[in-house]
């Protein structure tokens, strides 16, 4: 009976005093059993959360001293991916870690609750909507001026060497030609094909293939190519080795424009102010060369003395609009450099208009020519030189022609 009842004892606890027979043992047993359980009880209605952050323990009030609590006096912060606390330099990426940061700062323990962060009042947000940012003005692009607008003339800054070169040169004698005669080519006579560097020799292999380039070079951005292939080069020596791309007879003589015309290679670069156009040229007068500008027109002529005043002449229809009081010109033994400043901010895509021909100015002090109603309702006032053809690439249809039979 005494084991049956040491069986029950543990889920019975509770009704010990209902127990008024049986050995003295038990039931001192029971009463030892109920005062521990009274006592833990206690124990733990005494016991409070702490709230201060990175501690959340729970504590005895009254064994609590100044060292008993480890915690972070500072605000949480989440930041670009960081977590961390305000306090201290602790922080982390990962969540886990940044909750196992043990705390910065020892003190009491308390049930306190921290008070939350004040969020931002209505009236606070309505003073942020009231403010008012002030952006500068835009500024409304400038008119452009009719291309027929009269041309001015810059005065060029010529460099010694230049000007000593032109001075000093020996008008070529018209007597002292390749050609002896008229029809007679004298030995070692270069071919005046582009990119042909045969000379005249006299014998039958004169009459052979010659390997030319039908275009003209192009010089721009650091690179050389022809306009006929376009295999560009960035060196200038690989650049002049380049076979021709077209076969036919050798010339020896020029054509009867080549006396009068000089072909000359020109480039452009900009700046956020400035645009520079350079024409490369050798043994050109400074005092015959001319260079015009207007607001949208530049028009340079470069004389040479040697080859029978041959000119070159360039006539551009310019992207944008330039300062023409500011425009100035530099003329050197290689090149002559025109710097033209921007009239308005801004990057020009490219330097000019392409047109075949442009109409002539008007001279200083002659009003522009006045365009009737009925050209301006015409159609043909509408000029598509500058419109430029987009390839798109190669389309599903044609790439469906092209595809082998797989069967």
């Amino acid at each position: 009976m005494e084991k049956q009842i040491f069986i029950l004892i543990p889920t019975a606890v509770k009704h010990c005093a209902h127990f008024t027979t049986g050995s003295r043992n038990i039931r001192n047993f029971c009463y030892s059993y109920s005062s521990e359980q009274l006592k833990d009880n206690k124990k733990a209605r005494k016991m409070q959360r702490c709230y201060n952050r990175g501690c959340g323990q729970e504590f005895d009030p009254e064994k609590n001293n100044d060292e008993s609590c480890r915690h972070h006096p500072g605000a949480p912060f989440f930041h670009d991916a960081y977590k961390g606390w305000s306090c201290c330099n602790k922080k982390s990426v990962d969540f886990t870690e940044f909750l196992s940061i043990k705390g910065c700062t020892l003190s009491k323990h308390s049930n306190i609750k921290p008070p939350e962060p004040e969020k931002p009042s209505k009236e606070d947000k309505d003073l942020k909507e009231e403010v008012v940012e002030v952006r500068a003005p835009i500024k409304e692009a400038l008119p452009r001026p009719p291309v027929e607008t009269a041309m001015t003339a810059i005065t060029a800054t010529v460099a010694p060497a230049l000007k000593e070169l032109i001075d000093n040169l020996v008008t070529k004698d018209p007597a002292q030609s390749e050609v002896n005669g008229t029809d007679e080519v004298a030995v070692g006579t270069s071919c005046k094909n582009s990119g042909c560097t045969y000379s005249y020799t006299g014998t039958s292999t004169d009459n052979g293939t010659c390997q030319y380039h039908s275009g003209v070079p192009i010089f721009h951005e650091g690179m050389k190519y022809w306009s006929c292939c376009q295999r560009k080069t960035s060196d200038f020596a690989v650049f002049m080795a380049q076979q021709g791309c077209v076969n036919g007879q050798h010339k020896w003589v020029k054509d009867n424009d080549d006396k009068r015309v000089v072909q000359c290679r020109y480039d452009w670069h900009q700046t956020a102010t400035n645009v520079i156009v350079s024409i490369y040229a050798k043994k050109y007068h400074y005092a015959k060369s001319t260079v015009e500008v207007n607001p949208i027109r530049l028009h340079a002529i470069l004389v040479f003395p040697d080859q029978e005043n041959a000119k070159f002449e360039l006539d551009l229809e310019l992207r944008g609009i330039i300062n023409v009081e500011k425009t100035t010109a530099h003329m050197y033994g290689t090149k002559l450099e025109i710097t033209m400043p921007k009239a308005e901010p801004g990057s020009w895509a490219k330097l000019d208009f392409p047109r075949e021909k442009l109409p002539p100015p008007v001279k200083p002090g002659q009003p522009l020519p006045q365009k009737t109603s009925a050209a301006t309702d015409s159609d043909d006032e509408f000029n598509l030189d500058d419109i430029e053809s987009v390839s798109h690439g190669v389309t599903l249809t044609e790439l469906a022609s092209k595809k082998p039979d797989l069967d």
